[in-house]
């Protein structure tokens, strides 16, 4: 049995992780939920806002300018590449969406790995985030606790759009039913755009926000994909509450594994994952026949 201090520890580093999750996954998410579309290069978008951050923190020492240059550079690129490339996948079979944005991750990869090579980058921690956090007995360093709470800041900003504003109306009509929202009136093309720049955003300003966390690499994103993936089966496709949930619940799967034995973190994760699928196979607060 571990001691007591390192499954606190691991409470909150699954804390911090659940919330990243949670951040990644709202935005992949409403991409499948809203356009149907199996976004593989998901993933690519963190390591590019990852890498935003890396290089505005070399030029300006600014943390606060590197997180508004991540969502700004995410956000021009989902414009580009939703505009001059996905929509034209949008009712194409899955196996063609799939072989498309993973052949385009493979190639943001690649031209990332020839910008800046394949070693690890180390992006600092903020001046303003530096020490540590003294909670009971354990011994916390301060800005892990920081980026959790700039993460729930930037998912209640998600929710209050989603849920109080009419373009979240428009959103979230979109995910139960595309033609009804056409018949409307409403210009569906504006509204994917809008979603596919908001989920790409919200990628890359998660990668942003774990930059100082974890060491910047070419590969980072593989990883983040595939737990995301499993946080929408998790929590249901289309849902931002089923994200933010099944993130939480993901993190802390995966971080209290690791206190008992690393090996077995992913595993467990993927078990609950097929636990669902059995007794709730919409997720937990999916809908049945959504998509």
């Amino acid at each position: 049995m571990p001691p007591l201090t390192l499954l606190l520890s691991q409470g909150f580093n699954g804390l911090i992780l659940g919330t990243l999750l949670a951040l990644v996954s709202s935005g992949l998410t409403i991409i499948l939920g809203t356009l149907g579309l199996l976004n593989f290069a998901h993933g690519v978008f963190f390591m590019l806002g990852a890498y935003a951050a890396f290089v505005t923190m070399q030029q300006t020492g600014s943390f606060v300018l590197a997180m508004l240059a991540g969502f700004c550079v995410l956000g021009v690129l989902g414009v580009a590449l939703e505009r001059g490339l996905l929509r034209f996948f949008y009712k194409r079979p899955a196996e063609d969406q799939i072989l498309v944005t993973y052949g385009l991750g493979i190639v943001l990869v690649e031209l990332v790995r020839l910008s800046f090579g394949g070693a690890s980058q180390n992006v600092p921690t903020p001046a303003w985030s530096a020490g540590i956090v003294h909670i009971g007995s354990l011994i916390y360093p301060a800005y892990r606790l920081e980026a959790a709470a700039i993460i729930v800041a930037i998912l209640l900003c998600l929710y209050l759009i989603l849920y109080r504003t009419s373009i979240g109306l428009i959103v979230r009509a979109g995910i139960e039913d595309v033609g009804m929202v056409d018949m409307l009136g409403i210009n569906a093309n504006r509204t994917f755009l809008l979603v596919f720049v908001l989920g790409a955003a919200a990628a890359g300003f998660a990668g942003v926000i774990y930059a100082p966390i974890v060491s910047v690499n070419p590969d980072m994103g593989a990883s983040v994909l595939v737990d995301s993936f499993v946080v929408v089966v998790i929590g249901g496709l289309g849902s931002f509450p089923g994200a933010v949930v099944g993130g939480l619940v993901a993190g802390e799967i995966v971080s209290l594994t690791s206190a008992f034995n690393t090996t077995y973190s992913d595993v467990m994760l993927f078990v609950a994952m097929a636990v669902i699928l059995v007794l709730r196979p919409q997720g937990l607060f999916g809908v049945e026949g959504r998509l």
